[in-house]
């Protein structure tokens, strides 16, 4: 996949994302699903506040939104069956990874519960979406054909699942975490230089659950104390710390995005009640991967290895030594999880604290699918290619940034 180079520099659209070899082909569109009527097929919304119909742009936001949350439902649940609490509501009966959740927990000692109800979250969004469209006459997006990846064979994982996504070749933009530190805001300059938090990070193919028990030999788990987990168990521990924020940090932005699209009253309360959760996640996510401890690890001698190397350093040291103010996004500051005020809307107007980005002109739904595919999600270790779930997503996607609000 990073043989072709970044997507965003490359694609703006689909047929340019085929066109550079990013996504498998053969996949089936998810389009099909879309009704055929006007804008006023789906019928008049009943609040007497109200009285704008459900447009077929509303359903395409929905649909995509469906299809979203049920890729985020995919990868929580992997995360929850290794590292969350475990009970019946959520991760199953496997019992979990005692070891892996033992790393996590280096983190913060509450991450098992957090992963855990992260994982709940997104699994009612998912079904909250789909029984909402099909209330509509819609039909929600089914992405069961898509579940061939393989699963974790480490104890504690659901070793026969198919999976969406592919959580063990990631390659995680960190960036999200000196853009909310500093003043700048991306909807002014989309090109604008924000630092990575862990820079080898966005480099290679890096594990953020273990792949085998051998990626978790050689740990032992011992209440608060980090030397008895392996620099390698701590170093896929930290990973998944940092992409549990680069996953919600798009949900974030996407959601007031998305909004200001919608003409239905009803359909936009969904998505200004959905959004602010997925901004609960970031904010508790970009807190508690602000810990991970200094050390250098390469994956090498472990089945599935990919040869990356990644470094964490301590961010908790950056403390008063970078300026929020800094127009180079340069802010590493752990302890800054509050978004730092920016400009919005005209730059005459004095800083806000604001979700960023949320500008409609750069399509935000595109926008997400190609940061999930660049993120390495859906890859498959076979061909090291994309499965055609991406190509199912940025037909979505596609609909849902050419939905227009109509007065």
């Amino acid at each position: 996949m990073k043989e072709n180079g970044n997507v965003l520099k490359k694609a703006t659209n689909r047929r340019s994302f085929f066109k550079n070899g990013m996504v498998a082909a053969g996949a089936a569109t998810m389009g099909a699903g879309l009704l055929s009527g006007g804008v006023a097929a789906f019928g008049h919304d009943h609040d007497d506040d109200d009285s704008a119909p459900i447009t077929k742009g509303d359903i395409a936001i929905l649909r995509f939104l469906n299809a979203l949350e049920q890729v985020e439902a995919d990868l929580w649940l992997q995360y929850s069956e290794l590292g969350g609490t475990q009970d019946n509501e959520v991760s199953g009966v496997n019992g979990g990874n005692a070891l892996y959740t033992a790393a996590l927990q280096i983190l913060d000692g509450d991450m098992a519960q957090y992963i855990h109800d992260n994982t709940d979250d997104e699994l009612s969004h998912a079904a909250f979406l789909a029984a909402y469209l099909e209330s509509k006459g819609a039909e929600p997006v089914d992405l069961s054909k898509f579940k061939v990846l393989p699963s974790s064979q480490a104890a504690g994982a659901n070793k026969t699942l198919g999976r969406l996504t592919n959580l063990t070749q990631l390659t995680v933009d960190t960036s999200y975490w000196s853009r909310y530190r500093s003043i700048t805001n991306p909807d002014f300059d989309p090109s604008a230089p924000f630092v990575q938090a862990v820079p080898s990070l966005n480099v290679g193919q890096h594990t953020a659950i273990p792949r085998t028990d051998d990626d978790t030999a050689g740990s032992v788990v011992s209440a608060n104390n980090p030397q008895t987990i392996t620099p390698h168990l701590q170093a896929i521990a930290f990973t998944a710390g940092f992409h549990f924020a680069f996953i919600e940090q798009g949900g974030t932005s996407l959601y007031p995005a998305l909004a200001q699209k919608v003409t239905n009253l009803e359909v936009l309360r969904v998505l200004l009640s959905i959004g602010p959760s997925e901004t609960m996640h970031f904010q508790t996510w970009q807190d508690k991967a602000g810990n991970a401890l200094p050390l250098t690890d390469v994956d090498k001698g472990f089945r599935g290895s990919t040869g990356a190397s990644v470094t964490f350093t301590d961010l908790a040291a950056a403390q008063g030594e970078t300026n929020p103010e800094s127009l180079n996004g340069d802010t590493l500051q752990a302890n800054l999880i509050m978004p730092e005020p920016t400009h919005f809307l005209d730059p005459k107007f004095p800083p806000v604290a604001i979700i960023r980005p949320t500008s409609t002109k750069n399509g935000g739904a595109v926008a997400s699918v190609v940061s999930f595919a660049n993120d390495g999600l859906f890859i498959d270790p076979k061909t090291n290619k994309n499965t055609g779930l991406v190509q199912a997503l940025m037909g979505l996607a596609e609909e849902a940034d050419e939905a227009r609000r109509q007065i």
